[in-house]
């Protein structure tokens, strides 16, 4: 990947959010030893001095991801996480129809065993069916769907979606081998669909009520273009 700047979408003297690029992992982890480049490291380089994740976004996934710029602030943000009081609103490409709207309300395990409540909302934007056959179907079809996820569980998102038969598009290994071939073959696309699209809060010093928005990426907006969603509605 090339460094270039991250996109610096909301900063003041306690907080800083970034548009994270798809493929960009948030700090260093034992899974993922074949890279050393970090949105943590990236941020600091390009301010100059110290940041705190307060949260964390999958490395596949593109969007909005804040940062504290001194502990104490990292403290009072993680807990608007943990305490569900941040309003996390998401954009997926997803296989087949979805309904006009619904609640995934599935219990996920965690890497030790335990069960995890883990409630997803979802709402379908858009619709399309183009005429690329695959397997016993004539055509392909897919949904634009806006997700809010009410709790934070690791891949929570890309497990629901898939557990309600509509998998994201390009994700692995929770999605379609079958999508996925097609979309990399026909398209050259491999970019997992999921974008972290927007952010709602009370701001943890100032009180004021912070809404943070991230653009789609070209690679989002041309996966819309050949899949003709049509948007105008």
């Amino acid at each position: 990947m090339s460094i270039t700047p991250l996109e610096i979408i909301y900063q003041d003297d306690y907080l800083v959010a970034i548009n994270k690029p798809h493929g960009l992992l948030v700090h260093r982890t034992k899974i993922a030893t074949e890279t050393d480049v970090f949105a943590l490291q990236l941020l600091r380089d390009q301010l100059g001095q110290r940041v705190y994740p307060v949260h964390r976004i999958d490395r596949k996934t593109s969007g909005v991801l804040l940062f504290a710029l001194d502990e104490e602030n990292n403290s009072k943000t993680t807990a608007l996480f943990r305490d569900q009081q941040i309003e996390k609103t998401y954009l997926a490409i997803v296989r087949g129809f979805t309904d006009s709207e619904g609640t995934i309300d599935y219990a996920l395990r965690k890497e030790s065993g335990q069960l995890q409540e883990s409630v997803t909302h979802y709402k379908t934007l858009a619709q399309t069916e183009i005429p690329v056959p695959l397997g016993k179907f004539e055509t392909s079809r897919y949904s634009l769907v806006e997700v809010q996820p009410e709790t934070g569980r690791m891949h929570q998102i890309r497990k629901h979606l898939a557990h309600i038969h509509h998998p994201i598009i390009a994700d692995r290994p929770h999605g379609c081998n079958k999508q996925n071939k097609l979309f990399k073959e026909k398209w050259g696309m491999d970019s997992m669909m999921l974008h972290a699209k927007e952010m709602k809060f009370k701001h943890p010093v100032t009180e004021e009520v912070l809404h943070i928005k991230a653009d789609i990426s070209s690679e989002f907006e041309r996966t819309l273009s050949f899949l003709n969603f049509d948007l105008k509605n």
